[in-house]
């Protein structure tokens, strides 16, 4: 082989040589971003999914809607609302309107009392609606029609019967979170969809599209929530950002954030840690913190790694007992791994 061949050859080794590391830096992330879209691609074999929307730090990595559904078209999130329902608590406490998670919620509600109350309503707290440990008997699952029939859903909850002690075991019940928001509207004096206009109104992006309230006019804490999938990944987003909203406003007290994450106790059907209002478990190897509600209304939190992730479902079909839930917590655990990648 001629000189000249051998020392061009050895310039073009040395020269992709050089490139191979930069070259190999782009696939590497290219890839996650291309792994990103076939998982979502993928995700359409989830018949009862309608969006989802993964972030990292503030920056939309995907998002895709099925079926026609859009994630800028309002879904009610269900019992993906108790978060917001808790954001607001959090604050009312920051303001002084509310003393703490240890105030009893008997004196702010004395006139929705039974005639003859039980002793222990005294001992109920904030913190054990926010956690699920008043210790009445529930007014979700088989008693949730019932309850939502009464004429006063306050008082109808206040009026059900001890089946554990204020503080003991999880009973995860709409009713706690709906005293949570009567006791916002009362002690603030205004409704709490206008509450969470003002004070949750600085997340941009952030909005509530529709309520549904009571017969009394409270609306329902914890769930009948309309809001577009963007607008829960903006309060999802402003979680994750220790509670300040993209323009650096301190909307949720930071400490109220951790304060929410903390487990508190944990799901006797599912055995997650629950703090105030979020669920807590391991997925895909990450700590993450989630809001659900009824049929896959997800709004997942993964710390670590500064994710966001919103899937959003039909609100029709049950998630838990038909094994949906669990299949959304696997995709989720899928987009962490490419999420670990990035």
């Amino acid at each position: 082989m001629p000189a000249s061949l051998t020392r061009r050859s050895a310039l073009a080794l040395a020269a992709a040589a050089a490139l191979a590391p930069a070259f190999a830096r782009a696939q590497d992330e290219a890839a996650p971003a291309q792994t990103l879209d076939a998982l979502l691609e993928d995700a359409a074999e989830l018949d009862a999914l309608e969006t989802v929307l993964v972030s990292r730090d503030r920056t939309l990595l995907a998002e895709r809607g099925y079926g026609g559904a859009s994630p800028d078209r309002p879904t009610n999130i269900k019992s993906a609302s108790k978060a917001i329902v808790s954001a607001l608590v959090g604050i009312a406490i920051e303001r002084g309107l509310l003393e703490g998670v240890d105030q009893p919620i008997a004196p702010l509600l004395r006139d929705k009392l039974p005639a003859d109350p039980d002793p222990r309503l005294y001992r109920i707290t904030i913190g054990h609606l926010l956690t699920m440990r008043a210790g009445l008997e529930r007014t979700s699952g088989a008693n949730y029609g019932s309850w939502v029939a009464s004429r006063d859903w306050v008082r109808d909850a206040l009026a059900r019967p001890f089946v554990e002690e204020p503080g003991g075991a999880m009973l995860y019940s709409t009713g706690s979170t709906h005293l949570l928001s009567a006791i916002l509207a009362r002690e603030s004096g205004r409704s709490t969809r206008a509450l969470a206009d003002d004070w949750l109104g600085a997340i941009d992006g952030f909005g509530i599209t529709g309520w549904e309230t009571s017969p009394r006019g409270i609306h329902l804490g914890g769930n009948q929530m309309a809001m577009t999938p963007r607008s829960l990944l903006a309060f999802g987003e402003t979680y994750a950002g220790g509670g300040r909203a993209t323009d650096g406003t301190q909307v949720i007290p930071e400490g109220w954030v951790e304060e929410s994450w903390t487990p508190r106790t944990r799901s006797r059907f599912t055995g997650d840690g629950y703090g105030y209002a979020w669920f807590a478990r391991e997925i895909g190897g990450r700590d993450v913190r989630y809001a659900w509600g009824y049929g896959g209304q997800m709004l997942y939190i993964v710390p670590e790694l500064g994710l966001v992730v919103v899937m959003t479902s039909d609100e029709t079909r049950p998630s838990a007992r038909t094994g949906y839930r669990d299949r959304l917590h696997a995709l989720l655990a899928d987009i962490v791994a490419v999420a670990s990648r990035r």
